[in-house]
């Protein structure tokens, strides 16, 4: 619920420092840290969101339980983004630990104290909150309308723009994953993940696949009819 597909992420904040909350920065403001382990929830669906939060190391999915029981990832949350604002008095998703994680907690009503005094800041977590808005979007259309193909593309163009340093793309989430994130099955993102491999869209580097290399860019966005 952070991040748009199609859009630039250098035009708004996506850090607790670039909203001035840094515990130095404001004495109204207080972050703790807390680690968790791979699998753990750090937040349930329907729980009061009394924090709001960013990954510091690590990864976290957040996600639904649907009712006939399959799990459907909202989002990604990767180090810097923060996660957990809500518009509402209750997380709507559950928030998970994809591997080792550090997350930093502010708690929402000083976040909120802040905003009303300080217009950089109020503006800034509008911006968010129309970001999160806007992936909700985007996301929408992203099971609706594409092809396995195509959705399996768009998502390593968003991971590429997030995760990609020295030109290799580590990605910290399983295939099972991708899959309930695109609302596909695992066979059908393993096979669409092949198909670019054998096109020299993309190549592994490590033996378990999570390592990625983008060969081939235009082509890679040629799959996203949103490019």
């Amino acid at each position: 619920m952070f991040v748009r597909i199609t859009t630039d992420p250098a035009s708004r904040p996506n850090t607790l420092g670039a909203l001035g909350m840094e515990s130095g920065s404001n004495p109204i403001v207080s972050l703790s840290e807390f680690n968790y382990k791979k699998g753990t929830e750090i937040f349930g669906e329907k729980e009061p969101a009394e924090y709001v939060y960013q990954v510091k190391v690590g990864a976290v999915r957040s996600y639904k339980l649907l009712s006939d029981g399959r799990r459907q990832i909202g989002a990604f949350h990767l180090a810097g983004d923060i996660f957990g604002l809500e518009n509402g008095s209750e997380h709507r998703f559950t928030a998970e630990a994809i591997v080792d994680t550090t997350v930093r907690l502010i708690k929402r009503r000083s976040l909120e104290m802040v905003a009303e005094s300080d217009a950089v800041v109020s503006r800034n977590l509008l911006s968010m909150t129309t970001s999160n808005l806007q992936h909700a979007e985007d996301h929408m259309l992203l099971l609706g309308r594409k092809t396995s193909l195509e959705r399996v593309a768009a998502f390593l163009i968003e991971m590429d723009r997030r995760l990609t340093a020295a030109g290799v793309m580590p990605l910290p989430m399983s295939r099972r994953d991708i899959a309930d994130y695109l609302g596909l099955t695992l066979e059908t993102v393993s096979r669409a993940l092949s198909r670019l491999h054998e096109l020299g869209i993309i190549g592994f580097i490590s033996t378990n696949q999570r390592q990625i290399v983008v060969r081939d860019r235009q082509q890679l966005a040629s799959f996203d009819l949103q490019n």
